[in-house]
């Protein structure tokens, strides 16, 4: 299979104190790190494109840590995340879904006990094509105070024959939720979803 052959990479940070309500003592930090690669595939049916999998898994281990480093205090701050690609025109959704494993796995792989599978949106569009991408708990899918999302994309990715790839992470629950529904502090870790 071809070399992942990067044009950029992008990480955009957000800290949110309050959403109207009192402001928290430490500010829930939601972060998305995209990457533009060549789509391989673009302007043509190729059968047989598992092999590109193996090809992204250094570039979803490389995303997953830069991600981290930019939110701070390491793997363990992180207990949300999530993963999603955009394909250029000249691709189809099958690329994307080339994303699912190398996205996924490398979060689980860098964040301590993180059983839940990890969450994950596609699309093809041009440039300028917004993305949302869902979030859950990292350790617990039930956990409803992680259910959020956050909308990536880059002005002008990715272009026909490009992949935007994309993972996401928060620190925390949404700010003020109340919303009830299984508490992080009542996850049991046995099975990724309670």
């Amino acid at each position: 299979m071809p070399e992942v052959a990067i044009r950029k990479s992008v990480i955009v940070l957000d800290e949110i104190f309050h959403e109207g309500g009192p402001v928290a003592s430490v500010p829930l930090r939601r972060g998305a790190i995209c990457t533009v690669i060549e789509n391989p595939f673009a302007g043509r049916y190729v059968e047989d494109i598992v092999g590109f999998i193996d090809d992204l898994k250094p570039l979803g281990l490389k995303m997953a840590q830069d991600l981290i480093d930019a939110l701070g205090g390491g793997p363990t701050v992180v207990e949300g995340y999530g993963k999603g690609a955009i394909v250029g025109e000249a691709g189809e959704l099958e690329h994307a879904a080339l994303w699912h494993a190398p996205g996924g796995y490398s979060m689980r792989e860098l964040i301590p006990k993180s059983k839940a599978i990890v969450s994950s949106s596609k699309k093809v569009g041009g440039p300028g094509t917004r993305l949302d991408i869902p979030v859950t708990h990292a350790n617990a899918s039930y956990v409803r105070s992680h259910f959020d999302a956050i909308e990536v994309g880059i002005n002008d990715a990715p272009r026909k024959n490009e992949m935007l790839v994309a993972l996401v992470m928060t620190t925390g629950a949404r700010i003020h939720a109340r919303a009830g529904g299984l508490q992080a502090s009542e996850i049991k870790g046995e099975d990724g979803l309670r």
